[in-house]
């Protein structure tokens, strides 16, 4: 240790005594390290920068002199602890002896921040590997790949052949993408094929274009965002595969791995000292090692899961509050003075739901299943003189009827399989167009499978589906544990357990099945077909509430106040006591009283009082509504709620049929 460095420290030490508001005396080394933890900033490497208090209130803070314990990293000067003048050290010669001495360390970046175009640099430098995949390839092809190159996303290309002009040959990009393949869709087309009963060389021999996801679909990131944006996205949206689009062409394709190896080097991974640390004192199980019992709050639902599970329906429809025969009114005043409207008829919206008897996924036993679905008209065709209930109206009743046909089992008397909602929504508009009924809607359609406790649904638009659960606190997991409202001051436990994901083109132009007549062209078309509908499954517990609605509802009320509405409804009807928590709940049960028939009689209240709700927020123009926040957000000036037509269906899940 030089001796400036020594001087150094003494200055630093006397200056912090002088500075602390107890008076004189030297602190200690251990009481230094514990102040500059505690003042020092957030800044990479620092000694405060991993701590949990700067991680949950990061704020600007004085930064001390140095960055790792014991070294300085910048000139040293007791003005850095901002003493007055007349008590700064007047020696100002020995920082530069110090910093000559000790070379500033470079300051470490936090993840989240590094762009992504740096990832990229240093993944294609460490090892370039061509992500791609022919169309025409197997699957067989798609696992060696995927293996060979350490892949677990690769684009799927097309060849494009040449274009000849008159003067000269026009050669187009050699690799076009037309989708993109991961190790999670090639492990479906063989759980698939397994299910269809087709043999292993069949499987192996499909194509990988059967199950890519088509490039219109793709979603993609940008080389000027950050990590911490990508991984927000793909968590989000469930991806683990994210391609780098920029100016039309795709630079690479990353995964979370990518993200987790950019700041490890070589260094950080062998070698004997990371061996020691890493691996050695966890390596290895003991032949006696045993897979752990589930918590007993796991325990108390999986003793349920061979039960059927059941759903009370309930539903509630209002058209927009200025709608009459004649027209809508653009406000109360372009309206007049007469009541607002209440006609459901007068309703763009159109609802069914449906118990059949089909056979189940294995095509051997019958299984009761329970479909609903909602669909919005778009009003917008009311300009070309179409009726926007006309085909709103026409694919619902399509699907109750491919629905009714399935379950009679036809003149031959032979049982149906059952019906996705995709498939269900795809014959409905088939039939539709072939009725040539000009117009378009959003469309959502779910089916429940009480026996495997499953919501499959199907959504094309800004219709959707939300479920509702009681979740402890004290098992709740760090994302969805209410940290803002003390425990004593809670209410309740309802939770926002799911959210179905829209599709919009754009602020307020949600995509839409639809016919004009004749087939739309072109890939910028707002019309989609049911293939390209977020499809997905939600597991169902005993207790949850599931809410279907059109975007009148959503609109309007937000999911959190969606949830103080039915935690009112479970209050009023004893199925949650005052306190909001579910041990009353859990005795009751427990004791075989599950009060079924009360939620039968009652949950039509529940999606009234939400389209009630929906109607009054629309009309208050005091309120900052989920439509006007991102109206804002995307530069539209809107304030209040968006007046429309809204439909609810409200769904209760019970332990037994009602009567």
């Amino acid at each position: 240790m030089t001796p400036s460095y020594n001087v150094a420290r003494a200055l630093l030490r006397d200056a912090a005594a002088r500075a602390s508001p107890c008076g004189g005396g030297s602190p200690s080394r251990a009481a230094s390290f514990r102040s500059a933890a505690a003042v020092g900033g957030g800044g990479g490497g620092g000694v405060s920068g991993g701590s949990a208090a700067a991680l949950r209130r990061p704020r600007p803070r004085p930064s001390l002199p140095y960055r790792v314990l014991g070294r300085p990293s910048r000139p040293l000067s007791t003005a850095a602890l901002d003493l007055p003048p007349s008590k700064q050290a007047p020696d100002q010669t020995v920082s530069k002896n110090i910093n000559a001495d000790a070379p500033e360390e470079p300051q470490r970046r936090k993840t989240s921040q590094v762009k992504i175009s740096e990832v990229l640099k240093r993944k294609h430098t460490l090892r370039w590997v061509e992500p791609v995949i022919s169309e025409n390839a197997t699957v067989r092809d798609a696992i060696s790949l995927c293996i060979d190159r350490k892949l677990n996303g690769m684009m799927v290309v097309g060849s494009v052949p040449e274009r000849r002009s008159a003067t000269r040959t026009v050669t187009e990009p050699k690799q076009k993408c037309v989708g993109l393949i991961t190790s999670r869709d090639i492990l479906r087309m063989m759980a698939e094929g397994i299910k269809d009963g087709k043999t292993s060389e069949q499987i192996l021999e499909l194509r990988v274009s059967e199950r890519m996801t088509p490039i219109d679909q793709v979603i993609y990131g940008r080389p000027d965002e950050t990590i911490g944006m990508c991984r927000a996205i793909m968590a989000k949206l469930g991806i683990k595969c994210l391609p780098i689009l920029s100016e039309g062409r795709v630079e690479g394709v990353l995964t979370g791995r990518d993200f987790s190896d950019f700041y490890f080097d070589a260094k950080d991974r062998g070698g004997k000292q990371n061996y020691l640390r890493d691996v050695s004192e966890r390596v290895g199980l003991t032949t006696d090692t045993s897979m752990a019992e589930p918590p007993v709050f796991v325990r108390q639902h999986l003793a349920l899961r061979h039960a059927p599970l059941f759903l009370n329906v309930g539903v509630a429809e209002h058209p927009h509050p200025f709608k009459s025969q004649e027209g809508i009114g653009s406000s109360r005043s372009d309206f007049g003075p007469q009541d607002l409207a209440t006609d459901p008829d007068l309703s763009e919206d159109a609802h069914f739901v449906s118990e059949v008897e089909l056979l189940d996924e294995s095509g051997t036993n019958l299984q009761k299943l329970l479909y609903m679905g909602v669909a919005d008209g778009v009003g917008s065709w009311r300009e070309y003189g179409v009726d926007p209930r006309e085909f709103s109206h026409k694919l619902i009743g399509e699907c109750e009827n491919v629905l009714e046909e399935a379950s009679s089992h036809g003149e031959s008397g032979e049982k149906t399989n059952w019906i996705s909602p995709a498939e269900l929504l795809a014959r409905s508009y088939e039939r539709t167009k072939g009725a040539n009924v000009i117009g378009s809607s959003t469309a959502c359609v779910a089916l429940f499978d009480s026996v495997h406790h499953q919501l499959h649904f199907s959504n094309i638009g800004d219709s959707g589906i939300i479920v509702l659960r009681h979740i402890d606190s004290d098992v709740a997991s760090a994302l969805q544990r209410n940290r803002q409202t003390p425990r004593a001051e809670r209410k309740s436990d309802l939770r926002i357990a799911f959210v179905s994901q829209q599709q919009l083109k754009s602020f307020n132009h949600p995509f839409q099945m639809g016919w004009t007549g004749e087939e739309v062209v072109g890939g910028n078309s707002s019309f989609k077909q049911a293939s390209d509908s977020c499809t997905s499954s939600v597991h169902i517990l005993r207790g949850d509430i599931i809410i279907m609605a059109t975007d009148g509802l959503f609109d309007n009320v937000d999911v959190e106040e969606i949830a103080t509405v039915a935690l009112q409804w479970e209050q009023e009807g004893g199925f949650i006591d005052n306190t909001g928590g579910i041990t009353a709940r859990d005795r009751r049960w427990a004791s075989g009283d599950s009060l079924t028939d009360v939620s039968a009689r009652s949950i039509w209240k529940l999606a009234e009082a939400l389209c009630q709700r929906a109607r009054e927020n629309s009309l208050d123009n005091s309120i900052d509504s989920p439509f006007a926040l991102l109206a804002k957000e995307n530069d539209i000036m809107w304030s209040g709620g968006m007046p429309d037509d809204c439909t609810v269906i409200a769904m209760h899940v019970v332990g037994k049929h009602s009567n």
